[in-house]
């Protein structure tokens, strides 16, 4: 027995080395990978995040309090969705180097570049409008009128961006979309039921009218907004992410777009437990707040609002950066937040001018905020094919793509979701003829 002891001592040293050495390399992997994901930080959280602005809140909201548990699958169903075309924009952008009207226009030409930068203008005001309603709801809460909280809103975001290198401005919005893990306390503290969130998540019912149905497809065109699809892939190419890093960033939209959905999912339960057994409609952002207070407590109020702060003031930063870059890009003018701010930039421009537009408008007295959001929600999701056959083309196009084209297989899942989304929008306004009929 001492013998063989004595016989294998001699080795336990080399083993020790050898288990220090493995654990050594692993945790060198373990750096090395969190660096690599830390370098590409970014597009996929804000991008994804911003989907969760006031649009989206009042949105989900509508969809708890109007529907109860019963829809709440179609968040999870548009976050597969968010994940998949998140991931088609980034790698055109990377593979390609250009933002998504920048590399319409040099395949198809200046025409359809232009026809890209008219549609998502006309998408994406609306949208703008609805982030500064949502500053103005939130500044409602404490007493503070729309004419001063908009205004003094966009001017902090403007001189952030404009003055701001891009390091610098992506840390501050990077900050500001932490706020929206609030959300999650939120719906927490509604006490659903959560055998019902569950089932009401996994089991695709379909809507019962057409209130429903307005539901379902808003719900789709604030999740999957054309403005997010254009920023994800614009902001990509301009923090210069570079195909070595795409394994990194394709794990990082994926993490983004997750929370986008648990987000969501936390907002529409929150009213449905709370609001829809009291038959509470959503019609205003300080009433969805005050509403919670006797149902969830004055910590639901405080956290609701806070939240729709930070959604607001991040999303009114990403809507107007993702628009001036389409516009940027469709005149062929540079487009980056790095951009000389002491002389004239189109892109710096374009930013102030539909900041200074939306402010104008949500400035307005009586004006109702809600519907507002909820309007252009709807307006995203019709003119979303249109976008999403753009990227589906791309994606496959060897000329833009070289060898990081999607394969067919890949494309024809495309190609379905894109059928799932007609669909929807057709279930709707057949729907509305019926009714008008």
């Amino acid at each position: 027995m001492s013998t063989r002891n004595h016989r294998h001592h001699p080795r336990l040293p080399h083993r020790r080395r050898g288990i220090a050495k493995q654990y050594k390399d692993f945790r060198a992997k373990g750096t090395g990978l969190l660096a690599a994901f830390l370098a590409v930080l970014g597009p996929g959280l804000l991008a994804g995040l911003s989907d969760d602005d006031p649009a989206g809140i009042a949105t989900y909201s509508k969809l708890g309090a109007d529907h109860g548990y019963r829809l709440l699958w179609v968040i999870p169903a548009s976050t597969i969705l968010l994940v998949y075309f998140h991931l088609i924009a980034v790698q055109i952008g990377v593979a390609s180097g250009k933002g998504f009207v920048a590399i319409i226009r040099e395949r198809w030409g200046r025409t359809v570049g232009y026809t890209a930068v008219i549609g998502l203008l006309f998408a994406n005001f609306g949208t703008i409008c609805a982030e500064y309603a949502g500053i103005s709801a939130a500044a409602s809460l404490v007493g503070i009128p729309n004419w001063l909280s908009a205004p003094l809103a966009g001017l902090l975001i403007s001189l952030v961006v404009v003055l701001g290198s891009f390091q610098r401005v992506e840390w501050v919005l990077l900050v500001i979309s932490s706020t929206l893990a609030l959300y999650i306390l939120d719906g927490i503290l509604a006490g659903p039921d959560w055998s019902e969130v569950v089932q009401g998540s996994l089991v695709p019912n379909l809507p019962i009218n057409q209130e429903g149905w307005i539901a379902l497809v808003a719900t789709l065109g604030t999740t999957l907004a054309p403005w997010g699809l254009a920023f994800i892939q614009s902001y990509a190419v301009d923090k210069k992410i570079k195909v070595v890093d795409l394994p990194s960033e394709k794990v990082e939209v994926v993490i983004g777009s997750i929370l986008t959905g648990v987000i969501g999912i936390a907002i529409a339960v929150a009213c449905a437990a709370t609001l829809h057994p009291a038959g509470i409609p959503v019609e205003d952002a300080r009433d969805v707040a005050i509403s919670l207070e006797p149902l969830a407590g004055k910590f639901a109020t405080l956290i609701f609002g806070a939240g729709l702060l930070g959604a607001s003031l991040l999303a009114a930063a990403v809507v107007p950066l993702a628009t001036s870059y389409s516009i940027a890009e469709g005149i062929g003018a540079p487009a980056s937040l790095d951009l000389d701010s002491h002389h004239f930039q189109l892109f710096y421009a374009a930013f102030i001018g539909l900041t200074v537009a939306a402010v104008s408008v949500v400035s307005l007295p009586n004006l109702s905020l809600i519907p507002l959001m909820y309007a252009s929600q709807v307006v995203n999701a019709v003119l979303l094919p249109v976008h999403v056959v753009a990227l589906l083309l791309l994606a496959g196009d060897t000329l833009v793509m070289g060898s990081h084209a999607w394969g067919k297989s890949a494309l024809t899942v495309g190609w379905l979701f894109l059928g799932l989304i007609i669909t929807s929008i057709f279930a709707l306004a057949a729907d509305w003829l019926l009714a008008l009929g």
